[in-house]
């Protein structure tokens, strides 16, 4: 029995149930009295700031007393809990906090779990907002499963300091119909072996995570490994992290079936948003692949961690980076020559010896595809001077030249957009890193996915306030393009490329998939999706009052922070406008191929089911073209022979061609 100064504790408690349970006799939920105080041993004597076993101990908040404490030597990580001895289903929790300190309740967390050592808990409830001083407060637990071991774990930095606990339920193993789900977003609880905090950008933990969603009523839990992650974001207080999962799995129904993926913490940016505004972007400029991207709550070893966006690690895989696999033994061509995923990375200097090079411009290009410990040196060889030859191609004489100049090593479809979405978001560090991939047999350095936009958005006191500068922000004093500028410059001296980049960004303006309207919905979407979550991650993290990072300014509320990024995108769209000619006078519309039923290819079949565009009876070389309604080229590549390629739902047109001239051209509907 727990130990009690109460005459009280032993009393049973008869609460209606209300839950939806076929709760029989026996479920009627009780105060739970006949079980073992577990947690942790070593407490403190405020005396002296001593370690203590005989004051302040955890079996105090058990003991009927709300004048007698539990506080843990430890600053933070201390709990206190019950071993019940079988499975509970938890209806109920009370609890007090130490005599006139109910502020370090706020954020604490209780948990159930199955695991003496709690390594599968998941969260029952968390105290989102300051109790009564000196009270029991009570609250209703919505969690069907049953748990044998039940605990309260203190907030950071609080020692417990817990007066009274009281947990209330019946005998039974339980459901996963209902679960706890923190403040609307999906929650993301990990426990790492013996609670260990992740300190390492290089040394995975292993532990467990379950991901919980739909308003509680779906859970996804899987053995992992975690590190740390980032550059300059890592040296925040709240960490960011990468995740490896033990199965490969569609988290919270993202599209790629992967064990990576990444806990972004957005920590300048207090919006919370910034890299999904970017993301929203990319998807409406149709870059082939945007980053997924999802705000979540995270919890890591029972303490609130703050709201978080998991997002795909980027890396070659289905419906993330998708080109070929090279293997360490494709050293001859056609295979030596793709596919390949590789980074302008001004941080390169920070890699291991050989996952980088530089290139003869010097620029920093780190090859994240194939990866250092599996890449061969030849293919390593070829990537570099590939690189290279793309560079000569830019600055030599005949660099205009459609055929032998930079198109033919730049696939600018892709660069446009690209560039697009970091002007658009006014992203300070759009060239201090770009990803671009090459396909096998396919001459083209492809740009892309966007990436890391926490500078964005007028975010970035550097270049603050971006509207009010006439250059471009890659070109603007303060940003991080470094030699990357040169390349970009060198574009802008091609009347092509600047009727191109005149012409696209026209394209979605007259479509009305960029206005003012559209793009400040998604704000405010966002806006009202975190609402809940914001309030507890500025509670956690006390930083809305000052500068961080490289923030330009502190606008006093969340709501201030989410109207400067309203007021940015109204003004960044007329600045957008006006730099870019719009409306021109002549509009360039690009050319529209449309369905023929050419001699050439007749036995050449061309359709498009279960999300993939098959192409039988091809028997000579023949490049592939995959274009959208607007003409606009999303893919392109050599095949030799009959090929199945993933795309996403819509209307295409797939243009055949091969050596001799011979075209065909295809509608599709997937």
């Amino acid at each position: 029995m727990i130990r009690s100064k109460s005459l009280f504790c032993c009393i049973l408690l008869l609460i209606p149930l209300g839950f939806g349970f076929n709760a029989g006799a026996q479920d009627i939920p009780v105060k739970l009295s006949a079980a073992t105080v577990i947690g942790t041993v070593e407490s403190v004597d405020y005396s002296d700031n001593s370690i203590s076993t005989t004051v302040n101990t955890r079996d105090n908040a058990f003991d009927g007393d709300i004048n007698s404490f539990f506080a843990a030597h430890q600053r933070s990580g201390g709990w206190v809990g019950l071993d019940l001895g079988e499975k509970h289903v938890i209806t109920r929790i009370a609890y007090c906090s130490r005599k006139d300190w109910p502020q370090r309740l706020l954020l604490a967390v209780f948990e159930g779990a199955n695991q003496p050592d709690f390594g599968d808990a998941i969260p029952l409830h968390m105290i989102a907002e300051t109790p009564r001083n000196n009270t029991m407060t009570e609250q209703t637990v919505n969690c069907s499963r049953g748990f044998r071991y039940v605990r309260y774990i203190g907030p950071n930095d609080v020692r417990c300091n817990i007066a009274e606990l009281e947990f209330y339920g019946y005998p039974g193993n339980g459901d996963d119909s209902r679960l706890y789900q923190a403040a609307g977003l999906p929650d993301v609880v990990i426990h790492t072996a013996n609670a260990k905090d992740i300190i390492s950008k290089e040394i995975y933990l292993k532990g467990i995570v379950s991901i919980i969603s739909e308003n509680g009523t779906k859970i996804y839990s899987d053995s992992l490994d975690i590190r740390g992650r980032g550059n300059a974001s890592w040296n925040f207080s709240k960490k960011p992290y990468r995740m490896k999962l033990y199965s490969k799995t569609n988290v919270l129904n993202l599209p790629a079936k992967e064990r990576n993926w990444t806990l972004i913490n957005n920590w300048g940016d207090k919006t919370l948003m910034r890299n999904l505004l970017a993301f929203d972007l990319s998807e409406r400029l149709e870059m082939p692949y945007t980053p997924a991207g999802v705000p979540v709550n995270v919890f890591l070893n029972g303490e609130y961690r703050g709201c978080y966006q998991l997002c795909d690690h980027i890396e070659e895989a289905s419906h993330r980076v998708d080109v070929e696999k090279l293997n360490v033994d494709d050293t001859a061509l056609p295979k030596l020559s793709g596919g390949y995923l590789v980074e302008i990375d001004a941080y390169a200097y920070n890699e291991p010896a050989g996952s980088w090079f530089m290139s003869s411009y010097g620029i920093p290009v780190t090859v994240k595809y194939p990866k250092d410990d599996e890449i061969a040196p030849s293919q390593r060889t070829y990537i570099k001077e590939y690189f290279d030859q793309m560079e000569r191609s830019l600055y030599s004489s005949n660099y205009r030249d459609a055929v032998i100049g930079y198109r033919r090593y730049m696939d600018m479809e892709t660069f446009i957009r690209h560039f697009l979405v970091g002007e658009m978001s006014g992203n300070t560090d759009t060239y201090w890193s770009v990803f671009m991939y090459k396909r096998r047999n396919d001459d083209r350095f492809y740009f892309g996915p966007v990436w890391d936009f926490d500078l964005a958005y007028n975010n970035d006191s550097r270049t603050y306030p971006v509207n009010s500068n006439p250059n471009w922000i890659y070109a603007t004093t303060g940003s991080s393009a470094g030699n990357t500028r040169a390349m970009v410059n060198r574009l802008f001296t091609d009347p092509w490329f600047v009727s191109r980049l005149k012409s696209i960004y026209a394209q979605y303006r007259d479509r009305g998939v960029i206005t003012e309207e559209t793009l400040l919905q998604v704000v405010d979407d966002y806006a009202n999706r975190l609402d809940a979550s914001q309030k507890l991650n500025f509670t956690r993290w006390n930083i809305l009052n000052s500068k961080e990072h490289q923030n330009p300014a502190t606008y006093g509320s969340y709501a201030g922070e989410v109207e400067n990024v309203r007021n940015y995108i109204r003004g960044r769209l007329q600045w957008m406008d006006r730099k870019l000619g719009y409306p021109p006078e002549n509009p360039e519309k690009p050319e529209t191929p449309t369905a023929t039923d050419d001699l050439y290819f007749t036995d050449v079949s061309v359709r498009a089911y279960a999300g993939k565009i098959d192409i039988e009876g091809i028997v000579s070389p023949t490049r592939v073209e995959i274009l959208n309604v607007s003409g606009n080229k999303l893919y392109s590549k050599m095949i030799y022979g009959n090929t199945g390629i993933p795309f996403r739902k819509g209307i295409y047109m797939v243009r055949l061609s091969d050596a001799k001239g011979n075209i065909k051209v295809v509608k599709c509907a997937l």
